[in-house]
């Protein structure tokens, strides 16, 4: 019986079919909210089901002169690492499926590997505009990894623990840690505007200078694992910062004498609440900027984000010394 909640967990919910329709929902409010910030009507709710089906119905070519063994691979692991990454984060009762004590670095570590798929995605696709995005990509990575990381620390120093269930704990015996930690949350918010690769930061996919970048020469099935990871990792890093500083599935209700599926009615709620309001965030950023350059973009990391995740973790640090927490 415990074999078959296993398989239920990893294949059904929480896991790879829940994730992709959750993910490809999440691209739809993303657009729409996009659409509606440009006062335009925007795509109907299964305009990304139906683009997903479109792609994988269509040829699968590769360029005569690209790795045709590395072409095929790379789509794999980038989907492969982002799914992966999900079963760490607890979506409604405190466990995971794959908790451990230093799952959260575990969890950065498999959230950097989609930007490094995508540089070798472009680097081995053979051609220059492909190449121009994938070391833009690779650029900015350097950029956005550090301060990403860094606030990310915070968390785990208040609550004297690397597992993110043992955070999300934290916060509901106490409080969000977004109260704490409300600078942060913002560079957090703004470096996985960065791993996503969206508007200001969309340098490496830049339509009218590189024609799309990095993946200009993937189609079909390819492109639409591509596709499906960016999305999936954007509901990935959406969940992680929503447990990590908006206390996960806790949503300060008690539910002591309460059902098992009431709790899990309120918990799973108020995690499509949190991670439906970082959506809305990185949509309302995309949608008041524009396009910076390659080195914008790495001057803004480094003299603004990087200075302000250390001066976080400094606060943190001088607060955990003082003994207050």
């Amino acid at each position: 019986m415990s074999i078959l909640l296993e398989v239920l967990y990893l294949l059904v919910f929480p896991g790879f079919l829940f994730l992709i329709a959750y993910a490809l929902f999440i691209e739809y409010v993303d657009r729409k909210l996009y659409a509606r910030f440009q006062h335009r009507v925007g795509p109907p709710i299964l305009q990304p089901f139906a683009d997903i089906i479109k792609l994988l119905s269509k040829e699968d070519l590769v360029p005569k002169k690209a790795d045709r063994k590395m072409v095929s691979a790379i789509p794999l692991f980038a989907f492969a690492a982002v799914i992966t990454a999900f079963l760490y984060i607890p979506i409604w009762f405190n466990q995971s499926f794959f908790s451990f004590q230093g799952d959260l670095i575990v969890v950065l570590y498999l959230l950097s590997i989609p930007t490094l798929a995508l540089f070798l995605a472009g680097w081995h696709s053979s051609n220059p505009f492909s190449q121009v995005g994938a070391m833009r990509a690779i650029t900015q990575l350097f950029a956005y990894e550090v301060p990403f990381f860094l606030v990310l620390l915070g968390p785990a120093i208040i609550a004297d623990s690397w597992s993110i269930i043992d955070i999300v704990n934290f916060q509901s015996s106490n409080f969000w840690l977004i109260l704490m930690m409300p600078l942060g949350f913002i560079v957090a918010v703004i470096a996985l505007q960065g791993k996503l690769e969206r508007i200001p930061f969309d340098i490496p996919d830049a339509e009218t200078e590189i024609v799309g970048g990095l993946l200009v020469e993937y189609v079909g099935r390819r492109l639409a694992l591509f596709r499906m990871a960016i999305d999936i990792e954007m509901v990935v890093g959406a969940a992680l910062i929503s447990a990590l500083f908006l206390g996960g599935f806790d949503a300060f209700i008690s539910v002591a004498g309460l059902s098992p599926l009431a709790q899990f009615g309120i918990g799973f709620a108020a995690f499509l609440v949190k991670t439906l309001f970082i959506v809305f965030l990185l949509a309302s950023i995309r949608a008041l900027f524009a396009r910076l350059r390659i080195d914008q973009m790495v001057t803004f990391c480094f003299k603004w984000l990087a200075p302000l995740s250390i001066i976080q973790l400094l606060l943190i640090t001088g607060v955990k010394y003082m003994g207050w927490f």
